[in-house]
């Protein structure tokens, strides 16, 4: 690994609980790379870890399945790369964001992460399930 690189992974369990606390582990790690709570690129990385995390939970949970989320700094590319994966393979997310209706009680989560996110996908994760990530801008 490059020097300029850092990294986080942990597992979380697929509940409004686990989500919540992956958003403060991310805001954590965030800060200890020099990122504090009251940032721009810690709170851009909160909503994106916050949204993505509901999102494994409401639509990947797999009972007995956590859902894992990594975190990596790349000074090079002036990114924090985002991955949450989930266990459910058949749910997968739209290749764009979805656009919502202004009255909808949810559907913005990805519409977020496109904002936020200098970019955002997703790939199969083997054995099973999905990764869903998102490249937060350092600038």
């Amino acid at each position: 690994m490059a020097p300029d690189t850092r990294t986080f992974a942990a597992q979380f369990a697929s509940t409004t609980r686990g989500a919540r606390l992956a958003r403060r582990a991310a805001v954590r790690c965030v800060e200890e790379w020099g990122h504090p709570p009251e940032s721009d690129v810690s709170c851009t990385v909160a909503l994106v870890v916050g949204e993505l995390a509901a999102n494994a939970v409401r639509h990947g949970r797999v009972p007995g399945r956590d859902f894992a989320l990594s975190l990596a700094l790349d000074t090079t590319a002036g990114v924090i790369r985002i991955e949450v994966a989930d266990a459910a393979s058949a749910k997968r997310p739209p290749a764009t964001a979805p656009s919502c209706h202004p009255e909808g009680e949810s559907g913005r989560g990805l519409l977020l992460v496109d904002v936020l996110a200098r970019d955002w996908g997703w790939a199969p994760r083997r054995p099973v399930g999905k990764t869903v990530w998102a490249e937060v801008s350092l600038s």
